[in-house]
């Protein structure tokens, strides 16, 4: 949230995109001849018994029978939306050894690579391959490897690509057995729609299949999956597999569990309406906005989160509020005068929360002890000012060192888990009644559709998505989710086409996403999981002045519409229809007002006051 005038965030893709062409060009290598004693160890290279041995991301392989550079078969794969058609295979190595990976390829943008060689992945590319050409590269395992990912993908948005004769020559590692079945299946709380799931690692496994009622329904490579898109009230049997490169274990013994019913599961309602309106109202500092006491608040606002519990340092976990000085904000209340104004809310049903954070209100628990220091500064304010509860407002810098997670459903980075973790103490010590919202930018959360973790390329920001483990660890204690709708340039949605900020569809799309789930940097076997309705809102300007994506309130109508009813859809169609939408969220009470109300009329005269 701004402080002053709109700002843009770059989206930095078309400049990632060339550095990462540089970069996987500088891999491209001339590899020596095999020794003798070297065997090719990739199964079924030629592509000849179809894709035995081979997994396509997103369904995007098939065995052609033309173009081939020999025998009879060769792969064809095709990108689509934020897929790029990674086919790949696990191979068992030796380690501290040297390997030759080499394949023939034809199309746009083919690249051919090694991951988990346990020294430095490789990759090599092609820009334009009209007729087939040989791709190769060489890496050396690590002291400790005994498998490696060998895999080819073509680019997003271009056309299929061929790939045959994939060979993989080196030291031949000890044969791998089959893994056991995986143990300790378990089920957590159901919702009305997704089933969290939890086993106990199987040795030698390099991955995991669920499935229900005998259905394949994911592959993880973690211990945990969530399943999602079942129906309320419905009995599911559920059991896992363990594989790896000698093949699929027996099924695990199952476990069985009926989804909650319609709207249940997760995250307290905490006496909001059905349809609420959340502000920020600037009590902390001035802008061209204007000064609003507690007390001129009008009752259209649910929820009115106190912009902002700032930092004493950005590393310090150290969190304090106070009034804006009356030098700076003339006509201030004293804090007696603010504190009584609170509670004068609460008793007419409003909540007011700390939100922490900001343009510059830069946050980072990067140790334990910022953690701790987090959690009780918060809560002093909490205290303070006998407020409901808390608003995470962590923006740009504050997860500046999310990097390296590829997961978001077993996140390591420090500042990731400690958040997670004091947010999840600060729950436990005021319990069901306490309100825990969030206001990520949309690169932090619907960008990770297209990039997470270090991307599928090593090009995009590293930081793209980093709310979405967040988000998942806390969403049973969530009460609401208002993502910032602006500042942010376009960003594609389930159709994989790009949404432009200012309109209805630009709203109905990343809703949508937030609503429907979708699966993390086009990995299918890492879909993020749907919030439920009525933890959803969408966040939007109250004014032109008040950042870069305003949006008419004829078009807020007509995304309300869509969401709710299905009626007014323009482009973009919605997997659902939502009518326990929570609300609107909006930067800022002060701008609206200065808007002359404009925003918060438009919402009451919708839900009928």
């Amino acid at each position: 949230m701004e402080r002053s005038g709109p700002s843009v965030r770059p989206s930095g893709l078309i400049a990632a995109f060339s550095a990462a062409l540089l970069a996987a060009g500088a891999l491209v290598a001339t590899a020596p001849a095999a020794a003798a004693a070297d065997a090719d160890l990739a199964r079924n290279g030629g592509f000849e018994a179809g894709l035995d041995g081979w997994s396509c991301s997103g369904g995007s392989g098939v065995a052609v029978s033309a173009p081939v550079h020999g025998g009879t078969s060769a792969l064809k794969a095709t990108p689509a939306g934020s897929d790029n058609a990674r086919c790949s295979q696990t191979v068992t190595v030796k380690p501290g050894s040297t390997y030759t990976l080499g394949a023939w390829v034809q199309g746009t943008y083919v690249y051919l690579g090694a991951s988990g060689t346990g020294t430095t992945d490789v990759s090599t590319w092609t820009q334009s391959a009209g007729a087939y050409q040989k791709l190769t590269t060489t890496f050396r395992t690590g002291p400790s490897t005994t498998s490696v990912t060998v895999y080819t993908h073509g680019w997003y948005g271009t056309p299929a690509y061929y790939a045959d004769d994939l060979s993989l020559t080196g030291p031949g590692g000890d044969p791998v057995a089959v893994p056991a079945a995986p143990t300790g299946l378990k089920a957590g709380t159901p919702t009305a729609s997704s089933v969290p799931l939890s086993w106990t690692a199987s040795a030698g496994a390099t991955g995991y299949r669920v499935y229900r009622s005998g259905t394949k329904v994911l592959d993880t490579t973690g211990t945990s999956a969530t399943v999602t898109g079942l129906a309320a009230s419905s009995a599911h049997s559920f059991q896992v597999t363990a594989v790896n490169a000698a093949g699929e274990s027996p099924k695990s013994a199952a476990v069985n569990i009926t989804t909650a019913a319609g709207g249940g599961g997760g995250g307290s309602d905490a006496g909001l309406p059905a349809h609420a309106l959340v502000g920020y109202l600037h009590s902390s500092f001035a802008n061209g906005s204007g000064y609003t006491r507690m007390a001129d608040v009008p009752d259209s606002w649910d929820v009115i989160n106190l912009a902002f519990g700032e930092p004493t340092s950005v590393t310090s976990g150290d969190i304090r509020f106070s009034l804006c000085p009356v030098a700076e904000c003339p006509g201030v209340e004293s804090e007696a005068e603010f504190k009584a104004a609170i509670k004068a809310k609460q008793a007419a049903g409003r909540k007011v929360l700390i939100s922490i954070g900001g343009q510059n209100g830069q946050v980072q628990l990067a140790s334990t002890a910022a953690r701790d220091t987090f959690v009780t500064s918060v809560s002093k304010i909490i205290d303070t000012y006998g407020l409901d509860g808390l608003d995470i407002d962590f923006e740009g810098h504050s997860l500046s060192l999310a990097t390296g997670d590829t997961d978001f459903r077993s996140p390591t980075t420090p500042v990731i888990v400690n958040l997670i973790s004091a947010v999840k103490t600060l729950k436990a010590k005021y319990g069901d009644d306490f309100v825990l919202t969030m206001a990520p930018e949309t690169f932090f959360v619907q960008l990770g559709y297209q990039y997470y973790g270090s991307g599928p390329w090593g090009g995009q920001d590293p930081r793209a998505g980093a709310y979405l483990p967040v988000i998942h660890a806390l969403r049973d204690d969530l009460t609401l989710l208002h993502v910032q709708d602006y500042n942010s340039g376009s960003i594609m949605g389930l159709d994989n086409q790009y949404h432009s900020m200012g309109g209805a569809d630009f709203h109905i799309a990343m809703t949508d996403m937030l609503l429907t789930g979708f699966p993390v940097a086009g990995d299918q076997t890492k879909v993020f999981p749907a919030l439920r309705p009525e933890q959803v809102a969408f966040g939007l300007p109250a004014s032109t002045q008040a950042g870069n994506g305003h949006t008419s309130p004829a078009e807020v109508t007509k995304a309300l519409n869509c969401l709710t009813k299905k009626t007014d859809c323009g482009t973009y169609q919605t997997h659902g229809t939502w009518s326990g939408l929570r609300g609107l969220m909006t930067w800022s009470i002060n701008w609206d007002r200065f808007n002359n109300w404009e925003f918060s009329k438009n919402f009451d005269a919708y839900f009928g006051g």
